[in-house]
């Protein structure tokens, strides 16, 4: 048997196909089988860091305060007040 030439098997899709190492390398994900536990734990990972940012962008919304530099390069916080309200 040649060395390019292999059994197909059903549901191998492009990994049967011939072809060329650096389409291999650049479609990486097309020629690996699935892997549950790293799938699993990049789900956990990316829900993980969306949560967090809705949880920052929820505090800093809720958050009524804001940072002022005053003229001798001194950083104050100051409550935040409306305009309508003056």
């Amino acid at each position: 048997m040649s060395k390019n030439t292999r059994e197909t098997t059903p549901g191998d899709g492009l990994r049967s196909l011939r072809s060329t190492l650096l389409f291999r390398a650049v479609n990486y994900e097309l020629y690996v089988k699935p892997n549950k536990v790293i799938m699993i734990f990049g789900v956990i990972a990316m829900l993980g860091c969306s949560g967090y940012m809705f949880y920052m962008n929820r505090n800093h919304k809720r958050d009524d305060y804001q940072a002022i530099v005053k003229s001798d390069d001194t950083v104050v916080l100051v409550k935040k007040k409306s305009k309508w309200t003056d």
